[in-house]
């Protein structure tokens, strides 16, 4: 097996260091205090065989925490007491300087934590590593001065977790959506120059990937864009081109035939609207902003968000393009076609497109092809939504939803100076998250012991915790002046703020939300109830911990006038760090801290047996109470050559659930050309790695592997925890 060293990289584990560490400790006591070799012998026995059973690479912490424990099992108080204090020594010497031996991993490429951290990074390349090095010290700042150091050590202790620290320092939000319209429709800035509104659906599509490069460099987020934005400017270079046409027929001395010129110009229309959704794809994909990765990017296609007629048909044709291209996929290296990672596609499922009598019943079949060979497009069920926020709108990519508008109806005004307003539309775009603060429920579980009244007590003391924090990131973004970021604050994107002026008004009233987020409420109901909280007897208490967190987030909302909101983390390496500090502080509790994982948000665990239609109807009810961002998945084979299936579970969707996915396999290994699902195997060091079933193909740079994991989609490769809740999924259809 392997070990984790402080400088995160991944060495074999030696048992000699061990027992040379504790002999080092042993001799420094008188005889009378010494352990004997025999004891000694024990004690190195015990460890082999605590480490095996871990079954992943325990840190340099854990493995001096166990032998800690081991010394004291031997009753060698003294020599533990040795072994302690000279611990305590090295981390004061180490903490003089923290990052060091951090930033110098990342050079060589040899942290395996921060490797593994980002399953859309590339680690090796030098803007990734730019970025990271960035973050260390960030991290270490923040650490130091930004938060009061219970939230600090809460946050280590994996209590909480507190989001994105390596941004932290500086003043920048979570994620959006781009208020794409106004900035085509009224002009926008791009590196100090003017970009008038665009002539023709090509050139507007050119501005929209600039403009989506700036954003993801001024935040740390996703964001989100909508087709309905882009749809008026096919009919723009519809009029060009009949004009055009009309100029060719009139010099080549032509008869003007309208029909046939309106042929000809359609017919170049459809070329001008595969062209620029290619742009979108394409530049999206390769272009890589300041932190050394292509933007987190979510693209939404709804009907009817434009008005019935030639503006809905346009919009119906780029949605024809997008999913047909994304059918295609991209060239990997090999010139092979495979999964790509971005954009996140979203469609809404409605009256107009659900059924077979539908209008728009065709782009569901192709939604459906897509879904089965590529992984996208998400669903979100315009019948539900409107049901559960009274309002249909895109989330961020990783399903963070703004709330539903209020201060539109509190005559609050254009807070924003956006050149779209409209005071009788409710307003979406332009809006932002601040970030997040995720609160570990199975740790308020453990540490309860099980009682009931402890465990609401426990609740209540980490709900004030995360609020602190929550606070923090708000009074962080407070007094940020509108300069730091000007595509966003004062170009449109999401603002058109003055110069020097802060962003204050745009964090209350409900124009922004900050997101309590929650993880693990599986295992958490597990260990209170000693149920799954599928099982009946266990859904009210599931439901009763949904209900409080709520509660929380209300209360605070009305004290502040900031819209809190309840998030259903997409843990994505937290996910592992969770379940190692659950494993240090609890010890191993069958179903409970089993698992190098805990299970994210509400999600019924992954290694249950249950159906697709039941598992979506029975998270629905969670989703209706996890308003800040929820997502449903079912684990589905290779469904290509059965979009019957699909198509049913879809219109499932429809009736049931707001939002939701189908998790679908198609990978790709270099070495042979097999095209399938990639394996997980367990190696002779007892690590999780990804295989090839065809030619035994080990290494990750020589394959493509894409999974859905915290709502978007990675390439990258994930840590030992996620692997393993991969690894350990179960099908649903």
């Amino acid at each position: 097996m392997k070990i984790i060293k402080r400088s995160g990289q991944e060495v074999a584990y030696d048992i000699s260091k061990i027992i040379a560490a504790v002999r080092k400790a042993n001799n420094s006591v008188v005889d009378a205090e010494k352990m004997t070799d025999r004891q000694i012998d024990v004690i190195a026995d015990n460890m082999i065989r605590q480490c095996e059973k871990m079954n992943r690479s325990l840190s340099v912490e854990e493995i001096q925490d166990m032998v800690e424990n081991e010394i004291m099992n031997q009753r060698a108080f003294t020599v533990a007491r040795s072994y302690i204090t000279y611990r305590y020594r090295r981390a004061l010497v180490r903490k003089a300087n923290s990052t060091d031996e951090q930033i110098l991993s990342l050079l060589e490429c040899s942290n395996e934590e921060v490797k593994q951290e980002n399953s859309n990074k590339n680690p090796t390349v030098n803007s990734v590593q730019r970025d990271y090095m960035a973050g260390e010290v960030s991290k270490d700042i923040t650490k130091r001065f930004l938060l009061p150091n219970d939230i600090v050590e809460a946050h280590e202790k994996g209590i909480i977790h507190f989001h994105d620290a390596d941004y932290f320092a500086q003043h920048m939000h979570n994620c959006c959506l781009v208020n794409l319209e106004d900035m085509l429709q009224n002009s926008t800035v791009i590196s100090e120059t003017m970009i008038d509104k665009p002539k023709s659906f090509s050139t507007a599509c050119n501005i929209a990937t600039q403009a989506i490069a700036q954003i993801a460099s001024s935040q740390y987020g996703g964001q989100s864009i909508s087709l309905s934005h882009l749809a008026p400017f096919v009919q723009v270079s519809r009029e060009k081109l009949r004009k055009q046409v009309r100029l060719e027929f009139d010099r080549a001395d032509l008869e003007m035939d309208e029909e046939k010129i309106n042929q000809i110009a359609e017919m170049r229309v459809k070329e001008e609207i595969n062209r620029g959704v290619q742009m979108i794809q394409y530049q999206v994909i390769t272009l890589m902003t300041t932190n050394g990765q292509a933007p987190f990017i979510t693209v939404f296609m709804y009907l009817d968000e434009v008005p019935e007629g030639q503006t809905r048909d346009d919009l119906a044709a780029i949605i024809e393009e997008m999913l047909n291209q994304r059918i295609k996929g991209v060239k990997n290296e090999k010139g092979v076609f495979i999964t790509p990672a971005f954009p996140k596609l979203i469609y809404v499922l409605e009256e107009d497109n659900i059924h077979e009598d539908s209008k728009y019943w065709y782009l569901t079949q192709l939604a459906a092809k897509c879904t089965a060979k590529r992984m996208v497009p998400d669903y979100i069920s315009e019948k539900v939504m409107l049901e559960l926020k009274g309002d249909v709108y895109v989330c961020m990519g990783c399903r963070s939803f703004l709330t539903p508008d209020r201060f539109t109806d509190k005559n609050v005004g254009n807070l924003a100076n956006a050149g779209n307003y409209d005071p009788k539309k409710h307003k979406y775009y332009g809006r932002f998250n601040q970030g997040v603060v995720t609160l570990n429920l199975v740790d308020v579980a453990c540490t309860s012991g099980g009682d009931k009244e402890k465990f609401w007590n426990i609740m209540d003391e980490r709900l004030a915790l995360c609020h602190r924090a929550l606070m923090c990131r708000h009074e962080r973004l407070k007094g940020t002046p509108s300069d730091v970021a000007p595509i966003l604050w004062q170009n449109g994107a999401l603002a058109r703020l003055k110069k020097g002026e802060t962003i204050d008004k745009l964090l209350y009233d409900g124009y922004s939300t900050i997101s309590l987020g929650y993880a693990g409420l599986c295992e958490c109901t597990r260990y209170m109830t000693g149920r799954s909280h599928t099982d009946p007897t266990a859904t009210p208490f599931a439901l009763e911990v949904m209900e409080r967190l709520n509660a929380a987030c209300k209360k605070w909302k009305e004290e502040s006038n900031i819209d809190f909101s309840l998030y259903g983390t997409p843990l994505e390496s937290t996910t592992y760090k969770f379940a190692k500090a659950l494993q240090k502080r609890f010890g191993v509790i069958t179903g409970v801290t089993d698992k190098n994982y805990i299970t994210n948000s509400y999600h019924v665990h992954v290694t249950e047996e249950i159906n697709a239609f039941d598992k979506l109807k029975f998270e629905a009810q969670f989703q209706a109470l996890s308003p800040g961002g929820a997502i449903s998945y079912v684990e589905v084979p290779n469904m290509q050559d059965n979009l019957e299936a699909v198509l049913t579970v879809m219109q499932y969707i429809y009736e049931n659930i707001m939002y939701a996915e189908l998790n679908t396999k198609c990978d790709y290994c270099q070495k042979c050309g097999y095209t399938g699902e990639i394996q997980i195997i367990t190696d002779k060091h007892g690590k999780l790695v990804w295989e090839c079933p065809n030619c035994g193909n080990r290494d990750q740079d020589k394959m493509n592997v894409a999974r859905r994991t915290c709502g978007y989609i990675g390439t990258q490769f994930w840590n030992q925890g996620r692997t393993q809740e991969i690894k350990e999924r179960v099908l649903h259809l």
